[in-house]
């Protein structure tokens, strides 16, 4: 579970973002707050692995309060939402290591997209060990060559779903549970299940009864 500190100085909208990112599986909100001051507390406290900061912070800026969360915790992850919208504001922060940056208004679609973004490409890297591969760092810098590699008839969409399905699923799942949420056929999902099981990226558990066992897919932590 990744866990998500919101900081807004507007207590309704640090509110009604904590609500969308509670709506994406594998995200919890451990707290909100809304100065720069009780954001350095709050991670030194909770330890998040994710923050969502805004610009327009009462006690300093969001890009002041950038600098001091990486003294804090370098390994912290921070995404900009904010109404600032100049140009000079976006290079700093992108300067600052953040993994993207998104203007008010926004809807939960809006932050679903980039958690999502952040949930397959940021988070699995900082869980390797040692070393990552090139289509691992290419994924980070946009850089999508994911569709040469996959298998004649594959999606790169639907594949990101199926992962996000496993990653936000709490027990393993089957290709007809899997087929359910996609809106595609058990067949067409248990291709897509068997080809990242291929690649190392799932686990399968069989489960007896009648007749053949059945094969249910979690994702490998």
């Amino acid at each position: 579970m990744i866990k998500v500190l919101v900081v807004d100085d507007d207590f309704m909208v640090a509110k009604v973002n904590a609500g969308f990112v509670k709506q994406v599986p594998g995200f919890s909100v451990i707290g909100a707050t809304h100065t720069g001051a009780a954001a350095l507390e709050a991670v030194r406290k909770y330890e998040p692995d994710l923050v969502l900061l805004d610009i327009y912070l009462p006690d300093m800026s969001g890009l002041e309060l950038l600098q001091k969360l990486r003294e804090v915790d370098p390994e912290l992850d921070v995404l900009i939402i904010s109404a600032a919208r100049e140009a000079d504001t976006v290079r700093k922060a992108l300067r600052g290591g953040i993994v993207h940056y998104l203007m008010k208004p926004f809807s939960a679609s809006d932050l679903r997209e980039r958690l999502v973004h952040y949930q397959n490409t940021y988070h699995p890297l900082s869980q390797v060990s040692e070393t990552a591969d090139q289509q691992d760092i290419d994924k980070i810098f946009g850089f999508n060559v994911q569709d040469k590699r996959l298998p004649k008839g594959f999606s790169a969409e639907t594949l990101e779903k199926v992962i996000e399905i496993l990653r936000g699923s709490e027990a393993n799942i089957s290709a007809a549970e899997a087929a359910e949420v996609l809106g595609t056929s058990r067949v067409s999902a248990r291709r897509y299940l068997e080809y990242l099981n291929e690649q190392g990226k799932v686990e399968i558990d069989l489960r007896y009864g009648m007749g053949r066992p059945e094969r249910r897919y979690g994702w490998k932590p």
